[in-house]
C-alpha cells in the first residue's frame, strides 16, 4: 500500500493531524488501534478550560475540527474566570463523550484523500535518514514520505489498581506494544509518564439535592468561529466535597495506593495530582472540590472530577461513599492509574519534526503533555508541518508571541518536560496579547495560505477585523474611549453607528479598554522579535565554537535551535553562552556574505 502521509493513532491528535494533511491535499493513511478509539475521552468528558479553551479557539482559527466537534456534541457550557481579565478568561465544555467520538468519526469518513485502517503501526522504516513507510502488526508496509505518531497513552501502557496490574490501554483497550522499541531504535530517548482517572458513578445512586447546582451559561459562548447558532445547555453538573473522613479512610490506606507501594515509579501530572496525593500534599486542608459531571445524556455514568485515584477496589467504595450525596454511590467504572511510553521532546524541533528522522513527526501525549486540546493543537501543527515536507514547502512555525500553541512547542522543544505537560494561561508571557477571542485574527490568514481556511472562513475574519478597526475608529471620534477604560463600563453601540457583530464589539472594546498594556505587551513582543529573528545556520559547529562552556555546546549541538532567541531558554544555556553566539554569529554572517560576493 502506497499514500503520501501515514498517521499513527486516532485520538484527538492524530484526528486533527490527519485531518489537516488530507485536507491539504495529501492522500493520507490514518491507523489506530481500534475505531472505537477515536476521538475518545477516557478521562474528563469535556473540552476547554483554563488556557485549554485558547488552544482549542487556536485549533479552529487553524482549520481544525475539535472547536466544531465540542460545539456538536456539548451539553454544558460554561467561560470560566469571568471576575477577572480577558487574558485568563476561556471556555470550557461538557460533552457527551460517545456524540463526540461518533461526530469525530464522521468528519474522518467524510474526508476526501483520508482512510482508516485499523491496525497497529509496529515498526517505523527509513531509508537514508528519512521515513520510508510504516509496518504494521499484519506485516503489512505502507509507503509513505512523511509520518506523524500520535500514540496518547497506549505505548506499552498498562492500568494500576491497587495491586492489580494489566497490560492495556484505556478502557479496557488494547496498549501498543510493538513501536517503543522502533522509536528506540531510530534515538528517540523513552521515559515513563502516568496519568489517572477518576471512578464512573452510577446515575441512580447519586443524592444530587445534597449538591449545589453548577448551571451552564446562558447563552452558551461556542467554541468555533464558524458556529452560528450557539449550543444548548442539555444538563447540569454539581459541586461536593471531601471530608475528613474521606482523608482519614485514604491515609489509613495508604501503603495500598500503588504510588505509595512502590508499583509505580513513573512520572504523574503536578496540576492533577490523584485524590491520595492532595490529601498528603495538602494535609492541611479539611476538604477538597468535587465537580461531578455527566459523560453523556443517554446513559447514567457520571464523572466525578477531582477523585482520580489508584487505590483498591474496596478503598474507592470507601472513599467514595464518604462524600455527601455519594452515600449510595455504585461504581460502574473504577478508577485506574495508567503508565505508559513517551519520548524526550527536546528531540524535536519546533515543526514538531524530528532532529534526527527527516519527514518524522509527534504530537500529542507521545511529546509527554496531558489533555485533549494540547494534543489536538500538537496534532494540527504536526499534520501541517508533515504535509508541508511532502509538498517541498517552509514549515508552520509558531512562536511565543503568535499563539498559545507557539507557546507550547517552544516549552516542549526548547525546555522539555520532567512531567506530563498541561497548558496554563501563565505559560504565556503575552497572554493579554494571546487572547481567545482573537485567535481568529492572529492565525486564519495563515491557515488560508495552507489550504485550510476556506472562503467563508477568511470572509467572516476579515469583516469581523474590519468591523473592529471600524468600531474603534468611532468610539475614539465620539471621545468615549477614556470613559471605555473604566473597569464598570462596556461598549453600546448607539443605533446611528450601525449594525456590528458581537464578536466585533467584544474586540474593540478589549482594544480600547486594555489599550495601554496591549501596547507595553506589543513592545515587549518586539525587542524580543530581535533575539528570535537572529537566525542560527543548522548546520552550525557548536562543539568548535571557543568560548562556549562544554554543556552549553552538548545542548545546542543536540537541540539544534533555529535562532538566538530559543537557544536562551534551553536549560544550560547561559547569558555568558549567548554572548558568545551572538559575536560567532556575527562573524559567520559576514564571512558568508564576503564568500557570496
Amino acid at each position: 500500500m502506497e499514500t503520501q502521509v501515514v498517521v499513527i493513532g486516532a485520538g484527538h491528535a492524530g484526528c486533527e493531524a490527519a485531518l489537516a494533511c488530507a485536507r491539504m491535499g495529501l492522500d493520507t493513511v490514518l491507523l489506530t488501534l481500534n475505531l472505537e478509539s477515536i476521538a475518545l475521552m477516557p478521562c474528563n468528558p469535556s473540552i476547554g478550560g483554563t488556557g485549554k479553551g485558547h488552544l482549542v479557539r487556536e485549533v479552529d482559527a487553524l482549520g481544525g475540527e475539535m472547536g466544531l466537534a465540542a460545539d456538536d456534541a456539548l451539553i454544558q457550557g460554561r467561560m470560566l474566570n469571568t471576575g477577572k481579565g480577558p487574558a485568563v478568561r476561556s471556555l470550557r465544555a461538557q460533552e457527551d463523550k460517545r456524540a463526540y467520538h461518533l461526530r469525530m468519526m464522521r468528519a474522518l469518513f467524510a474526508q476526501d484523500r483520508l482512510t482508516v485502517v485499523q491496525a497497529e503501526a509496529s515498526e517505523l522504516l527509513t531509508e537514508n535518514g528519512r521515513i520510508s513507510g510504516v509496518r504494521t502488526d499484519y506485516g503489512d508496509v505502507i509507503s509513505c514520505r512523511a509520518a506523524v505518531v500520535c500514540t496518547g497513552v497506549y505505548l506499552k501502557s498498562r492500568i494500576i489498581i491497587g495491586s492489580s496490574i494489566w497490560d492495556q490501554g484505556p478502557q479496557g483497550l488494547l496498549p501498543a506494544n510493538l513501536l517503543s522499541q522502533s522509536l528506540m531504535d531510530l534515538g528517540f530517548s523513552l521515559r515513563r509518564f502516568k496519568t489517572g482517572t477518576p471512578a464512573r458513578v452510577d446515575a441512580r445512586s447519586i443524592d444530587f439535592d445534597k449538591m449545589e447546582r453548577q448551571p451552564g451559561d446562558e447563552p452558551v459562548t461556542p467554541f468555533s468561529f464558524m458556529t452560528d447558532i450557539p449550543p444548548e445547555n442539555k444538563a447540569c453538573c454539581y459541586l461536593t466535597w471531601t471530608n475528613e473522613r474521606t482523608h482519614e479512610i485514604i491515609r489509613e490506606n495508604l501503603h495500598r495506593a500503588p504510588m505509595y507501594s512502590g508499583l509505580i515509579h513513573s512520572t504523574g501530572a503536578r496540576y492533577c495530582p490523584s485524590i491520595e496525593d492532595k490529601v498528603t500534599r495538602f494535609a492541611d486542608k479539611d476538604r477538597h472540590q468535587l465537580f461531578v459531571e455527566p459523560e453523556g445524556l443517554d446513559y447514567p455514568e457520571w464523572y466525578i472530577q477531582g477523585m482520580s485515584t489508584g487505590m483498591p477496589k474496596d478503598v474507592q467504595i470507601a472513599m467514595y461513599r464518604s462524600i455527601r450525596g455519594l452515600e449510595r454511590a455504585r461504581l460502574v467504572r473504577l478508577a485506574y492509574a495508567i503508565e505508559y511510553d513517551c519520548i524526550d521532546p527536546t528531540g524535536l524541533s519546533a515543526d514538531l519534526g524530528s532532529l534526527s528522522v527527516k519527514g518524522l513527526y509527534t504530537a500529542g501525549q507521545i511529546n509527554g503533555t496531558s489533555g485533549y486540546e494540547e494534543a489536538a493543537a500538537q496534532g494540527i501543527l504536526a499534520g501541517i508541518n508533515a504535509a508541508q515536507y511532502v509538498r517541498g514547502e517552509e514549515p508552520l512555525i509558531l512562536t511565543r508571541d503568535q499563539a498559545y500553541i507557539g507557546v507550547m512547542t517552544d516549552d516542549l522543544t526548547t525546555k522539555g518536560t520532567d512531567e506530563p505537560y498541561r497548558m496554563m494561561t501563565s505559560r504565556a508571557e503575552y497572554r493579554l496579547f494571546l487572547r481567545q477571542d482573537n485567535a481568529d485574527l492572529r492565525l486564519t490568514e495563515r491557515a488560508r495560505k495552507l489550504g485550510l481556511a476556506m472562503d467563508e472562513r477568511m470572509r467572516r475574519t476579515e469583516e469581523k477585523a474590519r468591523q473592529t478597526e471600524e468600531l474603534i475608529g468611532r468610539i475614539r471620534a465620539a471621545h468615549q474611549d477614556a470613559l471605555l477604560r473604566r473597569p464598570e463600563e462596556h461598549l453600546t453601540v448607539p443605533e446611528e453607528w450601525g449594525s456590528y457583530s458581537a464578536s466585533a464589539i467584544e474586540e474593540a472594546e478589549l482594544t480600547v479598554k486594555f489599550e495601554g498594556y496591549l501596547n507595553k505587551e506589543l513592545n515587549q513582543i518586539k525587542q524580543a522579535r530581535v533575539m528570535e529573528e537572529k537566525a542560527l545556520p543548522e548546520d552550525a559547529p557548536y562543539m568548535d565554537i571557543s568560548g562556549l562552556r562544554i554543556e552549553a555546546r552538548q545542548k545546542l549541538s543536540r537541540q539544534r535551535p533555529r535562532s538566538l532567541g530559543q537557544a536562551s531558554r534551553i536549560p544550560g544555556v547561559s547569558p555568558a553562552d549567548i554572548a558568545v553566539l551572538m559575536v560567532w554569529l556575527t562573524r559567520w554572517e559576514r564571512q558568508r556574505k564576503e564568500e557570496q560576493s
